[in-house]
């Protein structure tokens, strides 16, 4: 008869034979599975090692353009914009490159001769849709009577905000005085959180290159692209097509620019402006535009190449 203690010393074999399986098994595999696995170590240790190096080899050329970039400058926009007065308008979001963008911008201006005026920046409180109806408030109650007159008469904030902003900064003639009351339209565009002032901005500027990065995000972000494009719109109308708005990239206010065809045949686009050669052709293509041409540069969608041709000189009178 068949008890429970028989039952106890079947399973204790069958346990004992699967042991000595397992060990025979993996003393036998054992060999051969951990010199497949050290290869595999090995390969993947070899191929990091080459992506490393490769990085390092790109960020060493990626360097050695933009000196080269840097260095050429001089030789294609060197006095171009003499006599010519500019300003920096810088669209504010969270991408930090467009500073990096708009000091790079600064100094090829300088070298071509501008003298720079300031830079302004457009806060994102400024494109905000929920702003739209405080913005025509301050607009109206602070345009100078010189100016109110000419402003939009919409019901639009953004755009009559954008329309004094631009009224009070640029003028399409060299030499321009600046309008009466232009440094309190500002002041109270800057102390209701708009717009940030950068340098003394006394005397209107005479050309222009907006710096924008990312596109605006979220829920709100299709009204915030367009705001912006309205302060471009608004810049173009004032100085009659004296701008060039240069992006990050091609996926930015560059796109907007690019996509509509009433402010594409007059301001020129750059989309790669935190470059050296982003930077150079953002002013090469002002001088153009000077010179009544518009072209879109860089190395995104609907950019023809990555420089302007070597523009005449273009300095004011």
């Amino acid at each position: 008869m068949i008890n429970f203690r028989y039952h106890v010393v079947s399973l204790a074999a069958v346990f004992l034979a699967l042991a000595i399986g397992l060990v025979v098994g993996t003393a036998a595999a054992n060999g051969p599975l951990a010199e497949n696995l050290n290869d595999q170590v090995n390969k993947i240790t070899d191929e990091k090692e080459q992506l490393r190096d490769d990085l390092d080899q790109s960020r060493a050329e990626l360097k050695k353009n933009s000196d080269f970039a840097t260095e050429v400058a001089p030789m294609l926009i060197n006095g171009k914009l003499t006599g010519r007065t500019a300003l920096l308008v810088k669209i504010d979001g969270s991408d930090k490159d467009v500073d990096t963008a708009t000091d790079g911008i600064a100094a090829m201006l300088r070298t071509a001769g501008a003298k720079l005026t300031g830079t302004v920046t457009i806060k994102e409180k400024f494109t905000a849709p929920a702003s739209d109806s405080t913005l025509l408030d301050l607009a109206e109650s602070s345009a100078p009577p010189a100016i109110s007159g000419a402003l939009p008469n919409n019901g639009k904030g953004q755009e009559t905000s954008a329309a004094l902003l631009a009224a009070v900064l640029v003028a399409d003639k060299p030499g321009t005085p600046q309008v009466d009351g232009a440094r309190t339209v500002l002041s109270a565009y800057q102390s209701d959180g708009y717009i940030g002032l950068d340098g003394d901005l006394k005397t209107p500027a005479d050309v222009v290159i907006v710096v924008a990065g990312a596109p605006a995000s979220g829920k709100d972000a299709k009204e915030r692209n367009a705001a912006a494009l309205t302060v471009v719109s608004r810049l173009d109308v004032a100085l009659a097509g004296d701008v060039v708005v240069a992006g990050l990239s091609a996926n930015s206010l560059v796109s907007s620019v690019r996509d509509d065809a009433s402010i594409a045949k007059d301001v020129s686009t750059v989309d790669n402006a935190v470059t050296a050669y982003g930077q150079v052709a953002a002013v090469m293509a002002l001088v153009e535009r000077l010179g009544g041409k518009t072209g879109h540069y860089g190395i995104g969608s609907g950019a023809t190449s990555l420089l302007p041709k070597t523009a005449s000189v273009a300095s004011g009178s």
